[in-house]
């Protein structure tokens, strides 16, 4: 084979160092944009957090409602991209001599030994802080100062449990048996394991039946909360039917209803309890209405709760009758390149030295404007939605219109991977609540006129239609799927059940109540 030279022109995209940096922070939520600032400020000596708002340009480094993204660092640029693997040195040289000529040594260095104030220590905290003074008593010895000033963490429903058994009276073998039971419980206060499996538990060296087993959970189910250890619903029912007053109403159906129909009760089949109780209809309704103020999970109200808090990354708000789009300054810390440590580059006499200090700059310099066109991308994503969903705005959910990536991705001339790393994970505070932006993203169904109704608009007029609906008889798909279809919305009975299933709202048998 004959070997030959041909030149070939074409492009490429070439993913720079400095475009994965940025695709990667598009995609970060705010909890994982923080934790990346603060691992690239301990990284890189270059970068500092600026405390002082006074001292910081933020028409500089950070976008603002008005403001335009860089032309030249663009997400979805279709350009050839310069390699930038390794720092451009003559372009570091550049930047560092224009810091020399601001700056001088004397103005780095000169810190005066006192700052001038207007008031002293003695003049606001005198003879105050003794109430905060440490006592060494002995009731303070062996504390820890930390959960003192954190506080106790939130009781558990073991914990509950245990501490209830330490204050009753029990045998050895008893005890050992409860601490297993206890343990073997779930956090609904239900046991979800055989009295087989607690035997086994034990131990092969205890010697235990499990009509003494029994014996021990029938004592821990009287245990604060009531019900705690029951095995399923029934049982559970039936411990706290069991501890309420003799004297309460319809108690005896109440426990033969649990006991022998509750099944019938799940299926709301009222017309068989009526017969099997032989109960008129208003007399059955108070029988339930005893039943439904048990609690079916004793156990959830001593579990400890995680409560997940959501920091919203842009805002919107309607001021002089205008919707105001603008980025919650809060989400990200304000960064600058330190001037101190820039200037030393052309100070330092080892070439090893001068060359990772610019590094170090170039590495800075990249972060500032990838956090610069993240907030600028989203800012544009933001205002983009909400100008096409004032609907949702003004009137609510049954105005949301329909919205895909590709609209976005369109008006804006971006990729629609992009939109999409944009609103993931990211939150947009309304006047109706704080919302993820993908949920303003939805497919759209045809109309009788033409039109198109979106999917969210559909489930707003689903849960509408059910709350009015009559509870003796509600509506079942196919009738919620004509009403939608006399108001022009051609929609399927099963996507009307799949709506309704994804709300996690029951059918309609289940929904069923006594008039």
């Amino acid at each position: 084979m004959k070997q030959s030279l041909q030149l070939r022109l074409g492009q490429q995209i070439t993913m720079t160092p400095q475009l994965q940096q940025a695709i990667r922070l598009l995609q970060l939520s705010t909890l994982d944009l923080q934790l990346e600032i603060q691992q690239a400020l301990e990284s890189n000596i270059m970068l500092e957090e600026v405390a002082d708002e006074n001292d910081y340009d933020d028409s500089e480094d950070y976008p603002t409602a008005e403001s335009e993204p860089d032309k030249d660092f663009n997400l979805d640029s279709s350009v050839n991209e310069v390699d930038m693997d390794e720092p451009n040195a003559n372009s570091a040289d550049a930047e560092v001599a224009d810091i020399s000529e601001e700056m001088t040594l004397d103005n780095l260095t000169h810190i005066p030994d006192e700052l001038a104030v207007d008031s002293n220590w003695e003049e606001i905290y005198d003879g105050t802080l003794s109430q905060y003074e440490y006592s060494n008593n002995s009731e303070d010895n062996g504390r820890d100062i930390l959960a003192t000033t954190q506080g106790t963490a939130a009781e558990t429903l073991q914990d509950h449990l245990r501490w209830q058994l330490q204050l009753t009276p029990f045998s050895d073998l008893d005890r050992a048996i409860a601490t297993a039971i206890i343990d073997a419980i779930d956090g609904d206060g239900y046991l979800r394991i055989s009295i087989e499996e607690i035997t086994q538990s034990l131990g092969e060296n205890v010697q235990v039946d499990a009509e003494e087993v029994e014996a021990v959970l029938h004592r821990i189910q009287h245990f604060d909360p009531i019900g705690v250890g029951s095995r399923d619903l029934k049982e559970c029912l039936l411990r706290q039917l069991e501890e309420s007053a003799v004297a309460t109403p319809w108690l005896k159906e109440a426990k033969i209803l649990v006991n022998k129909h509750l099944e019938l009760l799940g299926n709301h089949d009222y017309t068989q309890l009526s017969k099997r109780l032989k109960l008129t209809r208003e007399q059955l309704r108070e029988v339930i209405d005893l039943i439904q103020s048990l609690n079916p999970r004793p156990g959830a109200q001593l579990e400890p709760s995680q409560a997940t808090y959501i920091v919203p990354d842009v805002f919107v708000k309607k001021a002089s009758g205008q919707w105001k789009v603008e980025l919650n300054p809060e989400i990200a810390p304000k960064l600058r390149i330190n001037s101190h440590y820039a200037s030393l580059i052309t100070r330092v006499e080892s070439s090893n030295e001068s060359n990772s200090l610019k590094n170090h700059l170039q590495e800075a310099r990249w972060f500032i404007k990838s956090l610069k066109s993240r907030h600028e991308t989203l800012l544009k994503v933001a205002k983009c939605i909400v100008k096409r969903q004032m609907g949702f705005l003004e009137y609510g959910e049954e105005a949301m219109k329909p919205l895909v990536l590709h609209d976005i991705a369109s008006e804006l001339e971006m990729h629609e991977s992009t939109i999409s790393r944009v609103t993931t994970q990211k939150y947009l505070h309304t006047p109706r609540g704080i919302f993820e932006l993908k949920y303003f993203f939805s497919s759209h169904v045809s109309t009788n006129s033409g039109g198109e109704c979106s999917s969210t608009a559909i489930r707003a007029l689903i849960k509408k239609l059910i709350a009015a609906e009559n509870r003796a008889r509600p509506l079942s798909d196919s009738k919620i799927a004509n009403l939608l279809s006399e108001r022009g919305i051609n929609v399927a009975r099963r996507t009307v059940a799949k709506y309704r299933e994804a709300m996690v709202i029951p059918p309609s048998n289940e929904r069923k109540r006594l008039a």
